[in-house]
């Protein structure tokens, strides 16, 4: 076993391809080796993007929790008839936009649950009030499911949903609505959410329309390793083709407060030795791929920043007003200013770098 890590491990630091047996093989170390593979994708780390630690000052605007869904893994989603159920009008998301900019957001993401009465004309009058209010605001709204919604209650297809979005102002979409891209997992997961094949569809055609999207998988709950490595594979087959992933966001499941959990279906999340290995495996895997981001709501501040020298080169963004995470039982708070990212950054011996929503760098 030992001799075949280090093949594995040589091949991916000469820039050679490993397969999907070899992220499974690693995927399943334990021990001491798991050391030389944190220096390896650290080491490809360094070669692929360099020393510098990258975040983008941002808001997220989560417009409504209602949702016709019933996700396993989510806490956040109501129905209309439920006490905490909200939907803000346009005109309040609008003004939230106007004071994201003002304190120095060059992004803001828009999100909400697949609401009953929405369709896509109103994906796309959030995006026109926005850019009419802040034109130089990057709009990063809309995941494949609301993508897929927004265009079956119009009877369009996926194509004219994303380039209506695209026209009004809709700038990169999030990779989510992936979880594990493994239809059977999906089953127990989401039933109602769109399958792979729905999934991959939007993420391509986004692309070919030139909407870039990021690349999620949300790990640490009823998955098997096989699983991750399918997933992975996936994504991989999706860059080459089209190159649209401007990153891969690994999500560890957060299970305290979720539906799947407190049925005993799920276990409690993943283990920090997984939520390392996904960095890296990720780092040696994901070849054409070039930023891994850290979600540090999701790992704490301390662990997120282990992840930087386990493949990661990314903390995200600033995320004000982060509420998915935190009604599924996430303790990490709801936004960080930059002055702490900076500190996490430093204290690793990195440069940190302020980017914007598409890794271009902007003033620090």
């Amino acid at each position: 076993m030992a001799n075949a890590i280090a093949d594995i491990l040589k091949q991916a630091q000469s820039d050679n391809r490993i397969d999907e047996n070899d992220a499974l093989t690693l995927l399943n170390v334990r021990g001491a080796k798991l050391h030389s593979i944190f220096a390896a994708a650290d080491a490809v780390r360094q070669t692929r993007v360099g020393d510098s630690v990258s975040y983008v000052i941002n808001r997220n605007i989560n417009f409504t929790n209602i949702c016709i869904g019933s996700c396993g893994f989510c806490a956040f989603h109501a129905r209309k008839d439920d006490p905490d159920a909200y939907f803000l009008p346009v005109d309040e998301i609008v003004k939230r936009v106007v004071e994201a900019r003002q304190t120095g957001a060059t992004e803001v993401g828009i999100f909400s649950g697949l609401h009953p009465d929405v369709d896509g004309n109103t994906y796309v009058e959030i995006l026109e009030a926005v850019k009419n209010a802040v034109p130089d605001i990057h709009i990063h709204a809309y995941s494949p499911a609301e993508v897929a919604y927004g265009a079956e209650k119009l009877g369009i297809s996926y194509v004219d949903m994303l380039k209506m979005l695209k026209k009004a102002g809709l700038d990169s979409m999030p990779g989510t609505a992936a979880e594990i891209l493994v239809d059977d997992v999906r089953k127990k997961l989401c039933p109602q959410k769109i399958d792979t094949k729905t999934w991959t569809e939007i993420i391509v055609n986004a692309h070919r329309v030139g909407i870039p999207t990021t690349c999620t998988i949300m790990y640490g709950h009823i998955e098997s390793y096989e699983d991750v490595v399918n997933h992975l594979r996936l994504l991989r087959t999706i860059q080459d083709e089209t190159g649209g992933f401007t990153e891969f966001v690994p999500l560890s499941f957060i299970h305290y407060n979720t539906p799947i959990y407190r049925a005993g279906i799920a276990r409690p999340g993943a283990t920090g030795r997984e939520d390392l290995l996904i960095y890296a495996v990720g780092r040696l895997y994901l070849d054409n791929i070039p930023n891994i981001q850290v979600s540090w709501v999701k790992l704490g501040t301390k662990f997120a920043q282990i992840a930087l020298i386990c493949g990661a080169n990314d903390l995200g963004g600033t995320l004000i007003d982060e509420n998915i995470t935190r009604t599924a039982g996430g303790t990490f708070g709801q936004s960080l200013a930059p002055n702490d990212f900076v500190r996490i950054i430093t204290d690793l011996g990195r440069t940190p770098r302020v980017r914007d929503t598409l890794y271009r760098t902007q003033s620090y």
